[in-house]
């Protein structure tokens, strides 16, 4: 073999490379290669999806990675002495060399990590050293930067080391490519030379970081982000002189025509080099069995055992099904996984942690028999095949779900369990996207951020699953493509973004993924800390640890899964009950009477104005609703909504394309719902097996036009031989499936969360204060939440109070006993100013010694150096110390006074004397001496405590204005209800107000107020602006005209006028806004009247004609929205609205179908 390029870097150098893995392969492939070596910095990121890559490609890969070796040892971590290692390239010959590697990379950043660097030293290399071929590495190698000092002798000495640790045939010394760096080229011909007194081998290579010559300035870009550089920066590493690119064996051949050995043995190295890994080869967790039993034989033993728990009687169905799956299980060898995971959820459930599945595992009724999962797969048909059939090639994947707050504590025990070498979370790696991309090659090419923003917001925002590139944007946006066509700065701005476009920027950990191995992690993958903690990850990303063996389990935290939890806990201890949610009756009425009033805040997967609206409408009765109104409430099903509705509400409409889909979709009405319902329907109709519908399902998913018309094709075919369907019927059904199996839901999915959104709801419904206070506590670290959930508690006249030393834990409290109206009382921890530490010494104190009688007695019991003047001062603020019956101005006018006697109490408890200060005016023995001072104002009251708790929670700005206003303001929280583009009034106080400049130099500004439901953004355009601008200062109270936008999903309102909200105005401005009837001028603008209609597109494009004679027949002055699906269309005309008129379009609109407003 001839030259081959053995010293190599990609992306996962992280911002020291350039290519991507298969761009990289692709350009070898290209240049005559026929093996290739990746070696990036320290770790093995990307060594499966190269090896596969490279098989795929037939390129022969080359694993290794480029170590950094400790001056010293790498327990040696002095600055100075220890911050710069040397480099050394290190290739896996055989697959005990690759093992090796593993472990290498892994105890370099578990032991050796030190300065941003994970190192290596002697000691690691000669435990380690089988099966490795190592090249003395780089200018920055050891070896060569001890010839370059001059120190010849030093330099023969190191290298007859590494020789006889690798052994002398592994070993070789490295001749770069590099003529640009300074000194290399003397370093190269000292190496030639050395190689003669020592015997060992020469090897040429070139450092290569990017593919082509002109993408030097890229990788140049790459650095400067990484250091926080400026390219104009002077004295800072520069390699843009110098070549790094993948060139070809002829242009490397050519530089070394003086040792041609050189060149032969990069080939030579490539030959010896087969590195056979074993892929998609799983190995569970090494779970505990009885002697003499297989995990087979547990399992099937423990699922016929725990199934009469569920089941009082054990049908022949169920006996079927159990012996069904755990047939396939066996077969599959993946007893020990659904052992594994059973295991830890009886921890998780025996210990109070909430937890509950996500995906396709809650068909399995083995896994709901064991407890994993928390859905009946009888009561709700969901079949097995989705989560294991005989035809599926991939492994189980039982994605669980824990309280947010105690999953760390699931991760804990397993890593007891199974070993601490054995368990690992998931690394995942944060990419250059589009804006981003553009923002730091700016910063680093020095250009003003301004103008970077600016160009990186014409890159429209992407969807999920489908990011956002900047060769996509120059498509798709006119304005960027102009930009780029004409202004130079801007072309060279995007050019250099898209290279380094998805590098790989820095590593993170996986939400959810832990990863458990029967032996040490690092026979399978390589692992590290995470950055700056403590945390182990794998090296290899979700999808290349997998196929390298171990099979990744997902453990995500859920904060609505913690709020279950602590509800619970609220519950026992306030009332004595213990609930168990997971055998709640799920036809609970007072549940569904809560979900159809839309008393849905705080709620899980329930929550949102749109949600609620489409519950309200709905009126749910059963567990099957909530179900689908979960899987239905996303882009694409959304359209289904109010056909579902309708047909719940009449089932004389409910109808199937074919009879034989009944027995599927019955539960829905004969509507698809889940993605289900679309691979039945391809099974029942078209005979597909489960792998073919499996195939349809993710093909149609992509939205590839030529997959979908291979698809379509097979589809319409089956369909017709194996359905014997007419042709009309199935492009019915097509038409149906093709929108809907991109976004569809897995119905077990649905059923799992609809689960969770019913437990959640029965709480709220049946212990209101409790869950309330959970939810609470779960959401006291935002303040815009906080503020909308204390507005939630007082609509159920649940009243929430400020802090109190004699009453307040740690966090929100209920402090009501059983039977007394709801009270729930702000934490000390909420307090700003008052840390966690104090906070918990007070809480502790009125435990154990009970409540403080006095505000002497507080301050004599908490003498902790963390009450002072700022925690005092902030404690009297909120109203924590008002217990004590002192007015807040009269303490805080008296700080001096009340910290004088702090110290005297100090004083005197470590001297026991009398204090210094006694008979002083400052203090008088044990009473605290408070002068006469003005007490404080409501005003002030409201201003300390939304500075302090974020939120005002005594009163409210607006409360004087309520009254007045309320038939004619809209509360914020509601707004977002409203039809788009409609006419809106509504108040609040201004929070924050921020001006921009347009591109015609006016002034417009962005504000945000807050009235009592919660906050909204409003956008003042410049003429309003000019009109308004004496009202937008802080903690101001205004009424606004505006209108929504006309895009669903986008809750802000555009101001058209604005007043101020004064006890003098407020009721003549209610009369004046009260006014308008029809498009509302400057002075009476108000909302307006409106008939709402909820139509599918299908009732749509039936009745469109029957509408339009309906509006041309009875004009008046009601404006027509009609919801279609997710879209709001506004019609042009007015309608009159009266008996004949409501007569008329009950008859084209479903039942619960028409809203009116005025």
């Amino acid at each position: 073999m001839s030259f081959v390029h053995l010293h190599v870097h990609s992306h996962y150098s992280l911002l020291n490379g350039l290519p991507k893995v298969k761009p990289l392969i692709k350009a070898a492939k290209q240049r005559g290669f026929k093996a290739l070596a990746l070696t990036d910095y320290g770790s093995l990121y990307g060594a499966i999806e190269f090896y596969q890559a490279c098989l795929a490609a037939e390129i022969k890969p080359i694993i290794g990675f480029e170590a950094f070796v400790a001056p010293r040892s790498r327990r040696d971590k002095e600055p100075g002495i220890d911050s710069v290692p040397f480099n050394l390239v290190l290739l896996a010959e055989n697959y005990a060399g690759y093992k090796n590697l593993l472990a290498l990379s892994s105890r370099g950043h578990l032991e050796g990590f030190f300065n941003g660097k994970p190192r290596l030293d002697r000691e690691l290399l000669r435990e380690h050293h089988g099966g490795i071929i190592a090249l003395s590495g780089p200018i920055s190698g050891e070896i060569p930067a001890l010839l370059k000092a001059g120190d010849t002798a030093a330099a023969l000495g190191v290298a007859r080391e590494y020789a006889a640790i690798f052994g002398p045939d592994n070993f070789y010394l490295e001749l770069e490519d590099h003529p640009g760096i300074p000194g290399q080229i003397d370093v190269n011909t000292k190496l030639v030379q050395l190689s003669k007194d020592t015997g060992l081998p020469l090897v040429a290579t070139r450092d290569v970081h990017y593919l082509n010559p002109d993408d030097a300035e890229a990788q140049d870009i790459l650095r400067c982000i990484a250091e926080g550089w400026r390219v104009n920066d002077e004295h800072r590493e520069d390699y843009r002189q110098v070549d790094r690119s993948l060139a070809t064996a002829e242009e490397i051949g050519s530089r070394f025509r003086h040792v041609p050995q050189a060149i032969e043995n990069a080939g030579r190295i490539a030959e010896r080099i087969n590195v056979e890994i074993p892929l998609n080869v799983w190995h569970f967790a090494a779970v505990e069995l009885p002697a003499g039993k297989s995990a087979d034989d547990v399992l099937q033993a423990a699922a016929l055992d725990r199934a009469p728990r569920y089941y009082p009687e054990i049908t022949p169905e169920i006996t079927e099904r159990l012996e069904y799956e755990l047939g396939i299980i066996k077969t599959k060898g993946y007893s020990p996984y659904f052992l594994c995971v059973a295991d830890y959820v009886h921890y998780a459930k025996s210990h109070g942690i909430v937890e509950t599945t996500r995906g396709s595992a809650a068909g399995s009724l083995v896994s709901y028999v064991l407890g994993i999962t928390t859905v009946d797969p009888l009561r709700f048909k969901l079949p097995f095949e989705r989560v294991l059939n005989s035809f599926r090639p991939s492994p189980p994947d039982v994605d669980t779900d824990f309280a947010d707050d105690r999953r760390d504590e699931m991760i804990a025990y397993v890593t007891q369990k199974y070993g601490a070498d054995k368990v690992a979370q998931i690394i995942t790696f944060g990419t250059m996207a589009a804006r981003a991309s553009v923002r730091d090659v700016g910063r680093a090419l020095g250009l003003s951020y301004s103008f970077c923003d600016q160009v990186a917001k014409l890159i429209p925002p992407g969807a999920q699953g489908f990011p956002m590139t900047i060769e996509r944007a120059l498509k798709e946006e006119p304005d960027l493509r102009k930009l780029y066509e004409t202004n130079p700065e801007v072309g060279r701005l995007l050019d250099l973004a898209q290279k380094v476009e998805g590098c790989a920027r820095h590593t993170s950990i996986h939400a959810a993924g832990v990863v458990i191995s029967p032996t040490p992690l690092t026979d399978f993958t390589p692992v590290q800390r995470e950055v700056g903690g403590e945390k182990i990850t794998t090296q290899y990303e979700m999808k290349a640890v997998e196929t390298a063996g171990v099979l990744k389990m997902d453990f995500l935290g859920i904060r609505n899964l913690s709020i279950l939890g602590k509800a619970v806990e609220i519950v026992e201890k306030t009332t004595g009950d213990k609930i168990d949610i997971y055998t709640l009756p799920l036809d609970d009425e007072a549940t569904f009477a809560m979900l159809t009033r839309g008393e849905t805040m705080g709620t899980f997967q329930l929550g949102g104005s749109g949600m609620t609206r489409w519950l309200k409408e709905l009126k749910p009765t059963t567990i099957d609703d909530i179900m689908a109104m979960v899987a239905l409430y996303r882009p694409g099903p959304m359209d289904s909504i109010p056909d579902y509705i309708r047909r719940k509400h009449n089932p004389a409409v409910v109808e199937y394309l074919d009879p034989r889909m009944e027995k599927y979709l019955g539960a829905s009405f004969g509507l698809l719902v889940y993605q289900d319902d679309v691979l039945l329907t391809a099974i029942e109709l078209a005979g597909y097996d489960w792998m073919e519908a499996d195939k349809f399902r993710k093909a149609i998913g992509k939205k590839i036009p030529e997959e979908m018309e291979k698809q379509k094709i097979k589809f319409f075919q089956g369909c017709r031989e194996h359905g014997q369907l007419p042709e009309a019927k199935i492009a019915e059904l097509w038409r149906q499936i093709e929108p809907f199996a991109a976004y569809g839901f897995n119905k077990a999915h649905a059923a799992s969360y609809g689960i969770v959104a019913y437990q959640t709801s029965f709480l709220k419904a049946h212990y209101p204060v409790q869950y309330m206070t959970a939810v609470l506590q779960a959401e006291a670290s935002d303040t815009d939440k906080v503020a909308a959930i204390v507005h939630e508690c007082r609509r159920m006249n649940i009243e929430v109070l400020p802090p109190d030393v004699n009453e307040s834990f740690k966090n929100f409290a209920m402090v009501s006993k059983p039977g007394e109206p709801g009270r729930i009382r702000f934490g000390l921890t909420a307090v700003k100013n008052v840390g966690e530490h104090i906070g918990d010494v007070i809480y502790r104190e009125r435990k154990e010694q009970g409540q403080f009688a006095s505000l002497e007695q507080f301050l004599d019991r908490i003498p902790d150096k963390d009450l002072n003047k700022k925690s005092l001062e902030s404690l009297i603020q909120a109203g924590a110390l008002d217990c004590f019956g002192h007015d807040r101005g009269r303490l805080l006018s008296n700080i001096d006074n009340i910290l004088g006697y702090v110290r005297q109490t100090r004083e005197r408890d470590l001297s026991g004397q009398n204090s210094l200060f006694a008979g002083t005016a400052i203090a008088l023995d044990s009473q605290v001496v408070l002068k006469p001072a003005p007490a404080a104002t409501i005003e002030e009251k409201l201003v300390w405590e939304k500075n302090l708790l974020g939120l005002y929670v005594s009163a409210h700005p607006l409360d004087p204005f309520l009254a007045s206003m309320k038939d004619v303001a809209t509360p914020l929280s509601e707004v977002e209800t409203l039809p788009r583009d409609g006419w809106v009034v509504a108040i609040g106080v201004v929070e924050a107000a921020k001006k921009k400049i347009t591109k015609k130099g006016e002034v417009m500004m962005f504000v945000t107020i807050q009235d009592t439901s919660g906050g909204m953004e409003l956008l003042v355009f410049p003429k309003t602006y000019e009109r308004t601008k004496h009202l937008w200062t802080e903690r101001t109270p205004v009424a606004i005209v505006g209108k929504t936008p006309r895009e669903d999903g986008d809750n802000k309102i555009f101001v058209e006028n604005a007043y101020p909200l004064t006890i003098e105005t407020a009721p003549n401005l209610a009369r004046q806004l009260s006014l308008g009837r029809s498009k509302p001028d400057a002075a009476q603008a108000g909302p307006e009247k409106y008939i709402r209609l909820s139509v599918s597109p299908a009732e749509l494009k039936k009745n469109a004609a029957a509408f339009k004679q309906l509006f041309s027949d009875y004009p008046g002055e009601f404006a027509v929205y009609l919801d279609v699906g997710a879209n709001t269309i506004k019609t042009g005309g007015k309608i009159l609205w009266n008996e004949e008129v409501e007569a008329k379009l009950s008859a084209l609109v479903a039942p619960g179908g028409i809203q009116v407003r005025g």
